[in-house]
């Protein structure tokens, strides 16, 4: 079981730091390659860049009164949720649909069902 991960391809684990504008601030995010690779992926769902979309989850964290105290964390599990959220059909595979089509509300509920 553990070959199907110990050997997976090893640049997918190596860190990367990527520099941007957040709100006027420059800050840095470090992260693996392979979170990168699914931030892209959800970025371009929407039309948008990477910064971009990252900068759009800070802000709407922010506005919901989440404690970003560790952001890099909150990106991991976007990226994880992203992924659980396609295998559970409740985010469409089809990476022409644009997240923001779908109905969040929905989602949401279904996946409160499963984990409750």
């Amino acid at each position: 079981m553990c070959r199907l991960f110990i050997n997976a391809d090893p640049a997918l684990w190596v860190s990367s730091t990527r520099s941007m504008r957040i709100e006027g601030m420059v800050t840095s995010v470090r992260l693996e390659n392979f979170f990168w690779s699914i931030l892209e992926e959800i970025a371009d769902r929407d039309g948008m860049n990477v910064v971009q979309l990252i900068t759009k989850l800070h802000c709407e964290s922010i506005d919901a009164g989440h404690d970003l105290g560790n952001f890099t964390s909150f990106l991991r599990v976007c990226c994880g949720r992203y992924l659980g959220l396609q295998l559970s059909g409740d985010l469409s595979r089809d990476r022409r649909i644009p997240i923001a089509a779908i109905d969040a509300d929905i989602a949401l509920a279904a996946e409160r069902r499963r984990y409750n």
